[in-house]
């Protein structure tokens, strides 16, 4: 399974602080904290960080099936990153359990649609809400659509 969340965190630009193996030692230190021994040993066999946007705090964690669970429920305990000698406040926010990447990217795309969709309700100028209507209209999802009905034929592996 693939974990998609965001990082959350309180300034901006502290997300340019992270790093892949910063997130892998700190869902680590998190999953044995909650779970244990039997938790860290569950993460050493299959969990690693797959993706990390540090611009906009999206991170793919993947890890097996049947312990998609366990690395979920530590991700609440995730305070803080430290990183290059910075600890920097931050939580993690679950926003998608997928079965493979393209799923996860797919609902991505969806979800920063939806998004900017919000943002355009907060603009205030005429150019700013110009400015979020080229960026709605650049998030093609013409093509996840298309594949979307590809899917449906398919075997559904997000269910669960």
């Amino acid at each position: 399974r693939y974990l998609l969340c965001e990082v959350c965190v309180p300034e901006r630009s502290s997300l340019e602080l992270m790093d892949e193996r910063a997130i892998h030692h700190t869902l680590r230190a998190a999953v044995n904290r909650a779970h244990g021994d039997y938790g860290s040993a569950l993460f050493n066999i299959g969990v690693n960080v797959k993706y990390l946007n540090a611009l906009t705090g999206v991170v793919f964690i993947r890890c097996r099936k049947g312990h998609f669970r366990l690395i979920w429920s530590a991700l609440p305990f995730i305070t803080h990153l430290e990183n290059r000698g910075q600890n920097v406040q931050c939580f993690f926010n679950c926003i998608h359990v997928g079965g493979t990447i393209k799923t996860c990217q797919k609902f991505l795309a969806q979800y920063n649609r939806q998004q900017l969709h919000r943002m355009l309700l907060d603009c205030k100028t005429d150019a700013e809400k110009q400015q979020v209507r080229r960026a709605i209209l650049n998030c093609s999802l013409v093509n996840v659509k298309g594949e979307e009905a590809d899917d449906e034929e398919g075997s559904d592996d997000d269910d669960e």
